[in-house]
């Protein structure tokens, strides 16, 4: 394939100028649509399948496809930011209606079980336009010195690399080779009653066998799986999770100590990430905060930055300083959503529950409101404040280990 040459969706070699080309349903729903005529069912999924099957750029071993829901934000955001610079009431109706529109986005995608890179790409354009407006409308003003910009940049970066490691592997549990379901007889009721690494129901106490990395015959009790706690069968992985573990149905994968798929990583928050998905939201409230009081004791000089934030008189005299009074706003809106998270994260991990075991409890009327309902505690697996971060603290430091059986 040549640059600009592509495989289509129907498995055929097709061209970038070959785009606006056999648009027949296109035609079709115009037509239709100029007539006073309803289209035939499916005709829009159609169209939109064609239309981002054909949303490609050229590379070098051919053209690549392009994610349409990467494009809204790096569009929309700087477009509504800068109308929203004009006037108050332009941005007070824009500023409100922003969360709006992405919370509706967020359920509609929920619902149906899609996964998208909307989110990931709202937040790192973000970011980066942040960035950007500060460095260019902010800075040269005079009042900011060189050390608070490398501290900002500093942070930046920080909480690039936590969410970049964020992004990595959650847990995710090995899949049985070949998809086969693997054997589990023994197992009462497709599941089996566990230790803190073993297996009580399936052997001996002397077997040195695993299951799905799970060393079985050992009795040890630890926070991790309490006596009673059950590992149980997913039917779509094939495979015995153990205690904690749950099944992603947007990853499709069974995840370690899943906590919850997190949209704005585009992933899971399991054992493995989730000490680096708390480290990014806390170096992201610490920049934000940062960068926030910075623009505003630039912007609105002499006044404490909770104050101008509320009330800033010069803050509309220019157009530079309504644009950064605008994304100072639009910064404080995402902080506060972000911070929400990050304090239900807090929460649970003091009292060492996740957020799937926190709807469970919800839903089967298990766990107790604590908190004003912030934190729902199991009881299941709290041992303690130091022993619960103790516990978080060291996820992932020493993986199940498996047999050269099991291996082979």
């Amino acid at each position: 394939l040549c640059c600009c040459e592509y495989v289509d969706r129907r498995g055929r070699r097709n061209h970038l100028v070959a785009c606006c080309c056999d648009c027949e349903e296109l035609d079709d729903g115009c037509d239709r649509w100029l007539t006073c005529r309803s289209l035939p069912p499916g005709a829009l999924e159609r169209i939109a399948d064609t239309v981002a099957d054909r949303l490609r750029v050229p590379w070098f071993s051919g053209a690549v496809k392009i994610n349409v829901s990467l494009v809204p934000p790096l569009v929309l955001l700087p477009v509504f930011l800068h109308v929203a610079s004009l006037h108050f009431l332009l941005g007070l109706i824009i500023l409100t209606s922003l969360p709006v529109v992405v919370l509706w986005y967020y359920y509609l995608t929920h619902r149906r079980k899609e996964r998208t890179l909307f989110f990931l790409s709202l937040g790192l354009f973000s970011l980066g336009y942040m960035y950007y407006v500060f460095l260019r409308e902010v800075v040269p003003r005079g009042h900011v010195e060189y050390s608070q910009v490398v501290a900002l940049t500093c942070g930046l970066i920080l909480m690039l690399a936590a969410l970049s490691r964020a992004k990595k592997d959650p847990g995710y549990l090995p899949i049985p080779a070949g998809n086969e379901k693997p054997s589990h007889q023994g197992l009462p009721n497709k599941s089996v009653r566990g230790s803190s690494i073993g297996l009580h129901g399936v052997s001996g106490a002397g077997s040195s066998r695993t299951v799905n990395g799970e060393a079985k015959g050992y009795c040890r009790m630890s926070a991790e799986q309490p006596a009673g706690v059950k590992k149980d069968w997913c039917t779509k992985c094939q495979l015995v999770r153990p205690a904690r573990a749950g099944h992603c149905r947007l990853c499709g994968r069974c995840v370690r100590r899943l906590d919850h798929h997190c949209v704005w990583i585009n992933s899971c928050v399991g054992e493995q990430n989730h000490q680096a998905f708390i480290l990014a939201l806390s170096f992201f409230m610490l920049t934000s905060v940062y960068g926030i009081t910075l623009t505003l004791h630039t912007i609105c000089r002499g006044q404490t930055p909770f104050v101008a934030l509320l009330y800033c008189p010069g803050a509309y005299s220019d157009y530079s300083s309504a644009l950064s009074f605008t994304c100072v706003w639009y910064c404080a809106i995402v902080t506060a959503g972000m911070g929400y998270i990050l304090l239900i994260q807090l929460l649970n991990i003091s009292y060492n529950v996740t957020e799937r075991e926190a709807r469970l409890a919800l839903r089967d009327n298990t766990g107790r409101r604590l908190l004003g309902g912030l934190v729902i505690d199991t009881g299941q697996y709290n041992r303690g404040l130091l022993c619960n971060w103790g516990h978080f603290l060291s996820l992932g430091s020493s993986p199940p280990q498996r047999s050269a059986e099991d291996i082979v």
